[in-house]
């Protein structure tokens, strides 16, 4: 939703066809179901690979693929925590160096960026309601917290009511 209010082409990765579709609805122009060979069709859609790449879910094989997708003196940018396992993924640095990547990690945004950000939600042309998949009572907030650990079965974020 930002890079698209801000004028950029964005492409959507995701194994659950309900968050592509959110995806779609919130301005992504390509959209590719997770699997095989991701890289190939990213540098397809794109005309030779992303300038920047967002992995959002932190696994090895999203941090990899994420790296993978990246033209020359592209950047990477890891906002999804890597736990466990998935703590050093063995990304190819031989394809960082060779085509001068930039690797970023990201905690969130500085509060120094707000004010521009909040700007654009004040404009409409940032809709931060349209990211809420579902509303739920506090009394069902511990089934939806296990759930996390599960694939999604919605697109969305859960809001939880505590009233």
């Amino acid at each position: 939703m930002i890079a698209t209010a801000l004028g950029q082409r964005v492409v959507a990765i995701d194994v659950s066809p309900a968050a592509l579709l959110r995806a779609g609805e919130l301005g992504a122009e390509a959209l590719i179901s997770g699997g095989d060979d991701i890289p190939t069709r990213v540098a397809e859609v794109t005309g030779g690979g992303a300038h920047v790449s967002l992995d959002a879910a932190g696994s090895t094989a999203t941090a990899v693929a994420s790296v993978e997708c990246l033209r020359p003196r592209g950047r990477h940018v890891q906002v999804g925590l890597l736990l466990g396992r998935h703590s050093t993924p063995p990304l190819p640095m031989d394809r960082v160096v060779a085509n001068e990547l930039e690797i970023h990690g990201s905690h969130g945004m500085a509060a120094r960026d707000y004010p521009a950000l909040l700007e654009l939600v004040e404009s409409g042309a940032l809709r931060p309601d349209l990211l809420v998949g579902q509303v739920i009572g506090l009394e069902q907030a511990g089934a939806a917290l296990a759930a996390m650990s599960r694939p999604a079965t919605t697109a969305g974020i859960t809001v939880i009511r505590l009233h």
